[in-house]
């Protein structure tokens, strides 16, 4: 099985954790027009995907292919592209469960065949954006700036607070920062056009 990533440093490093020891040849190629010129490969996993015009032109030319994308904001309605969704903000790819989204059965059972042959847990869930875990982790670290935009705490007594009383792997405001902040941000922008749950607190658009 030969896979294609492309990912920026930090995103690399965590495929590289996740893909060790796989029964697959995993070719790392650092452009676009490196990932679309190889023609060979069982799946394409863009994680550094984008919406904007000039990428999503140059991935048409695998629109046959079986292409991931790293697509949390943006739903494959936006992209309009036969592509599988999956969830991999910093930190979510090297989960047990990954999020993944189809909007087309063959491509679905492919990529289900190729998760399975490279023994990932996988879940298909509604397209919408943010999946279902970074919406809600977007919320949780929006509430803590909320919060902090209260004047209840500090940033450092919150995140204690949230790891020490829920059990969390991290305080809000450090998965805000392991995630990036502009990621939260532009997810909770998509999230307000179709729901009024989600104000996005002055503390936190300030900050990015």
């Amino acid at each position: 099985m030969k896979l294609v990533v492309l990912a920026s440093p930090i995103l690399k490093e965590e495929v590289q954790q996740k893909f060790v020891g796989l029964a697959a040849s995993v070719e790392y190629v650092g452009s676009m027009d490196a990932f679309t010129a190889i023609e060979d490969a069982d799946a394409y996993f863009d994680f550094d995907f984008n919406n904007e015009t000039v990428r999503l032109e140059k991935l048409k030319k695998l629109s046959t292919k079986l292409v991931f994308i790293n697509a949390v904001e943006h739903t494959l309605a936006d992209i309009k592209l036969p592509f599988i969704r999956i969830n991999a903000w910093p930190g979510f790819f090297l989960r047990n469960i990954s999020e993944l989204v189809a909007n087309d059965e063959t491509k679905k059972h492919a990529a289900e065949k190729i998760l399975n042959d490279l023994n990932f847990g996988y879940r298909f869930v509604p397209d919408v954006p943010g999946f279902i875990s970074a919406r809600v982790v977007a919320m949780i670290i929006n509430e803590a700036y909320f919060t902090l935009q209260e004047k209840v705490s500090t940033k450092t007594e919150i995140d204690i607070a949230m790891k020490l009383g829920t059990n969390y792997p991290f305080g809000p405001f450090e998965w805000g920062q392991n995630i990036g902040l502009e990621k939260i941000y532009k997810l909770l922008i998509e999230l307000q056009k179709t729901d009024n749950r989600y104000p996005i607190s002055k503390a936190l658009e300030e900050e990015v």
